[in-house]
């Protein structure tokens, strides 16, 4: 079953979201600011991406620039900053069985579906 990241406050997110549902395919929404997602679903999700962590932070959203812009960060803190607040972490995330991508563009999704 493909599940979706999503952020209804979001274009891309929602644009992603349409792409699934277009698909015709089973998919489940994961509502990650009001289910944050636990250390070890980060490190999952980071490691069906193939990318560092870092790469899944928005660095433009204010709690990053207040708290951790500049620092020189691990990938664990980086992974506990992304729980701590969620809206950090870069939206939508669609995943399909072993395939995931970070859909921006939202058409990304499209590799995976």
């Amino acid at each position: 079953m493909i599940k979706i990241y999503h952020n209804p406050r979001c274009s891309k997110s929602r644009n992603g979201l349409e792409i699934i549902k277009e698909s015709g395919k089973n998919f489940e929404i994961i509502a990650y600011l009001e289910n944050t997602p636990t250390k070890e679903e980060l490190k999952q999700l980071i490691n069906l991406l193939n990318i560092p962590a870092e790469d899944l932070i928005r660095k433009n959203e204010a709690a990053w620039k207040e708290n951790f812009k500049g620092k020189n960060l691990t990938q664990e803190q980086l992974i506990e900053a992304m729980v701590s607040f969620p809206k950090l972490i870069e939206r939508p995330i669609v995943i399909n069985g072993s395939k995931a991508v970070i859909g921006r563009p939202p058409e990304k999704i499209l590799e995976i579906i």
